[in-house]
Order: structure tokens, then C-alpha cells, then sequence
């Protein structure tokens, strides 16, 4: 498989916090690489180390086939994220101009305006600008240098339904034309209608790789919803039950015997109504894969 990013035994400690553990991680060139994991995974830091933002502790990283920060690597290198800012002075169109001429072939400013959908916003100011607004200039500056590596930490946060799905249509152009793209997102659904592969992190270490279909197939099982008068700890007590998550007086429950925890439900609750069972999903399997386990006695 050829790559254009490789980590390698990395480990990076901020203090006495071990935020990456020796992490092995290859991303493939083309197509979309969403990186997973709660809050605290190492999601950021590792990004942070492949943009050559911060180095690692121990272990080896190449991005581009030289080291993160080179020059050109940098060259070929667009980056959304979620630390740092932008002048709020400068107008929209003056954004996307100081961006383009870091790069030596950029993207027109007309097509990156286009892509980003800032159309009538180009001669507006950052600071006179909505979330969402701000958002999309942020993807424009990450676009405009045509990139081959493309970065995206967290890109659709506090866009509307339409703008996140214009935005997906651009990130599955943009993969389509050869390019890479590595995205990290807190949308699980975002995650599996974009990423032709995921990794999950948990506590530094990868836990889990492959398509979505694949991270779904490892975990296994299926989700059994229902309307039950039973408390959420008689459901979790049931063999073979899982997550079990209640909103009023609806369940959903993840299981891998599902038919067991039907006889069960119905004896339970003759009066249980509104059945349905249906195959497990992204954030289904994304919970089992990074749910702390109990240490052993």
C-alpha cells in the first residue's frame, strides 16, 4: 500500500500525560482517512505532529516521503484546524490572496471561493462573519494552495445541514481528483458517508482500522429498539446486552444475540411494543471500541 504519511512507535508525553503510545499509523495516498476517538484519544497531537507542529518523544514520522516541516512538504500541505486564528481585519477575498501566494500554483480565487460556498462574502471582513461563515474561510485557506495532503480537524462544526453537505461534496471531489485527505470529526455519520478508511484511537494507541463496513463488521451484533417499562440496568443485565441507551421511555440496545435477548425482552415485558432490530452502526461500534474496559483483579 503505498502511503503518504507514516508514524512509527511514536510517543509523545506532555508532562506526565501520555498523549500518544507508541502509535504505528500508515495513511494511504487517495481517498479520505478519518481518524476516530473521544476526547483525549490523541487525535490533535497527532496531527499536530505530522504538520511538523510538534515533535515527538520517541518513534520516527514521514510525511510525503520526508520529515513533517520540510519545506516541501509543507508546499504540498493544507491544514484546517482548530488552534490558532486568523487576522479578524482582513476582508474575505484578502484572506484567500495572502494564503495563495505562500504557493507557487494555488488555486484561482474565484474557484476557491466557489468551493468553499463564500460567494457575495468576498469582500466581507472575518470579524463582521457568522460561525459558520468563519468555518468556510478556514476550508478556503486550507483549499487554496491545491494541496496534495489535506488536514481537516473537525471541518462541518457549526455548519448548517446545507453548508456541511456542500462541504462533503467538495472533500469527495477533492479525494476523487487523486488528492488525500485526513479528517477528524466528532460526526460519526460524517465519518462513514466520507472515509474510504477509519482509524480509532483510544488513550494514544490505534485500536481498530479498515473501512467503515470493516470497523462495523469487528464489533458485530445488531441494535434491538423497543418501548419498555424496564430499567436500563434490568436491560444491561441481560445476556448478551451492551450499550443501552434510553431516551424517555424508548431503548436502543446493542447485542450480539439478539434473538436470546428478544425471548428475554418479551417475557420481561409483555407489554413491550414498537420492535425493531436493525444492523449495528458507526457510533455503535466506535462506543464498543473505546470503552475503557475494567482492569482485571
Amino acid at each position: 500500500m503505498e502511503t503518504v504519511a507514516r508514524l512509527e512507535s511514536v510517543t509523545r508525553r506532555f508532562g506526565r500525560q501520555l498523549a500518544v503510545d507508541g502509535l504505528d499509523l500508515a495513511i494511504p495516498r487517495g481517498g479520505v482517512y478519518a481518524l476516530l476517538g473521544p476526547n483525549g484519544a490523541g487525535k490533535t497531537t497527532t496531527i499536530s505532529m505530522l504538520l511538523g507542529l510538534l515533535r515527538p518523544d520517541s518513534g520516527s514520522i514521514s510525511v510525503l516521503d520526508g520529515r513533517p516541516g520540510e519545506m516541501d512538504a509543507r508546499r504540498a500541505i493544507g491544514a484546517m484546524l482548530q488552534v490558532g486564528g486568523v487576522p479578524a481585519t482582513l476582508r474575505v477575498r484578502e484572506h484567500i490572496e495572502l494564503f495563495s501566494g505562500y504557493y507557487a500554483n494555488p488555486l484561482p480565487l474565484a474557484r476557491v471561493v466557489a468551493m468553499a460556498g463564500l460567494q457575495g462574502l468576498e469582500d466581507r471582513r472575518f470579524d463582521r462573519l457568522s460561525g459558520g461563515e468563519k468555518q468556510r474561510v478556514l476550508f478556503a485557506l486550507a483549499l487554496c494552495g491545491d494541496p496534495q495532503l489535506l488536514f481537516l480537524d473537525e471541518p462541518t462544526v457549526g455548519l448548517d445541514v446545507e453548508s456541511r453537505r456542500r462541504m462533503w461534496q467538495v472533500i469527495r471531489d477533492f479525494a476523487g481528483a487523486g488528492r488525500t485527505i485526513v479528517l477528524t470529526t466528532h460526526y460519526l455519520e460524517e465519518a462513514d458517508a466520507l472515509a474510504d478508511r477509519i482509524g480509532v484511537l483510544h488513550r494514544g494507541r490505534l485500536v481498530a482500522e479498515g473501512t467503515p463496513r470493516e470497523i462495523k463488521a469487528r464489533v458485530g451484533g445488531r441494535i434491538v429498539s423497543c418501548v419498555t417499562a424496564l430499567a436500563p440496568d434490568a436491560l444491561a443485565a441481560l445476556p448478551g446486552a451492551g450499550t443501552v441507551r434510553r431516551s424517555g421511555t424508548r431503548v436502543e440496545i446493542t447485542t450480539t444475540g439478539a434473538e436470546d435477548l428478544l425471548r428475554r425482552l418479551l417475557a420481561l415485558d409483555p407489554r413491550l411494543s414498537d420492535l425493531e432490530v436493525t444492523g449495528i452502526g458507526l457510533d455503535d461500534a466506535f462506543l464498543a471500541l473505546t470503552r475503557d474496559q475494567p482492569e482485571a483483579a
